[in-house]
């Protein structure tokens, strides 16, 4: 079922990806310092494959979004939170990570992370903490240009 909140000054988010502005999308993450170097397939095939959250104005200009790549039942994370440059300072991308961890906490779903570079306060007020046992992280990050451990051939 389809999600939909407006706030008091006539934004509205929606979950429903039928309303996503993707041109608009793909040049916002092509501004963001984390997402400047996905291509438009890369960008759509993301959006299709996870819970995606557009703010609105009245007549439909899509002005922020953000996704949520989930199982719905245990882990969630929240990636691509992005508001227009010209509607920053009015707290849209506060309202609109609230409301999503309101909608995941609706869902059941019991732990959310995110990753910033230069918005900790700005998650710290939303209840985000530093991850509890950090050392017990790990990833695999293809996009950097080192070789894989795994891919690592034994000499003969």
């Amino acid at each position: 079922m389809r999600f939909e909140t407006t706030h008091d000054d006539g934004l509205t988010i929606s979950d429903d990806p039928a309303r996503l502005d993707i041109d608009r999308i793909c040049r916002w993450l092509a501004s963001s310092y984390w997402a400047n170097e996905r291509d438009r397939a890369t960008i759509e095939r993301s959006i299709e494959y996870s819970l995606p959250f557009g703010v609105y104005e009245a007549d439909g200009t899509q002005i922020a979004f953000a996704r949520v790549t989930t199982d719905f039942a245990s882990f969630a994370w929240i990636g691509d939170v992005f508001v227009a440059s010209d509607h920053r300072g009015r707290r849209i991308g506060s309202w609109l990570v609230r409301v999503v961890l309101d909608r995941l906490t609706e869902l059941g779903v019991p732990r959310v992370v995110l990753a910033t570079r230069d918005a900790h306060e700005v998650y710290r007020r939303l209840g985000f903490e530093p991850l509890r046992v950090p050392e017990t992280f790990m990833e695999i990050d293809r996009r950097l240009n080192r070789p894989n451990p795994g891919d690592v051939r034994l000499a003969r």
